[in-house]
């Protein structure tokens, strides 16, 4: 294994791409191909915070331009899984909230984030894992 600079930035390229080939190929195998992998932050946000979550929260949880993850916010409610809500009381706060769709979703969701984790950690030690996690966010705190 080659741990030249060069061979790290291939290395975390082809990582990415078996990624999403494999979430693009479980989400179109239970029915939600109109989905993309990046959705799957944002949906991932709003889940943990009970299926209703401040947009702000989602910026600040999410290692994306807003840009982005506010394409990709309005892209789901296009496809009907989230709505947005202004605050009532500040109309500088908006929310995304779950819709029936994005909670049907939701054990499939898991499902794929489980095996997806299961397969990259697949023979990787507790510890392994976890050093592999902090080194990859060394490495992007470095372009900070």
């Amino acid at each position: 294994m080659n741990a030249s600079p060069m061979g790290a930035a291939t290395y975390t390229s082809h990582l990415r791409t078996k990624i999403n080939e494999f979430l693009r190929d479980e989400l179109k195998a239970c029915g939600h191909g109109e989905l993309v992998p990046s959705y799957g932050s944002v949906l991932s946000v709003v889940y943990k915070n009970d299926g209703r979550a401040q947009i702000k929260t989602i910026y600040d949880s999410l290692c994306k331009q807003k840009t982005t993850i506010t394409e990709s916010i309005n892209r789901l409610v296009r496809l009907g899984y989230l709505t947005k809500e202004t605050c009532p009381t500040d109309a500088r706060c908006t929310y995304v909230q779950a819709t029936e769709k994005a909670l049907a979703f939701r054990p499939d969701f898991d499902r794929i984030s489980a095996e997806l984790r299961e397969k990259i950690f697949r023979g990787f030690s507790e510890e392994e894992q976890q050093q592999f996690v902090v080194m990859m966010a060394r490495a992007i705190e470095n372009f900070n």
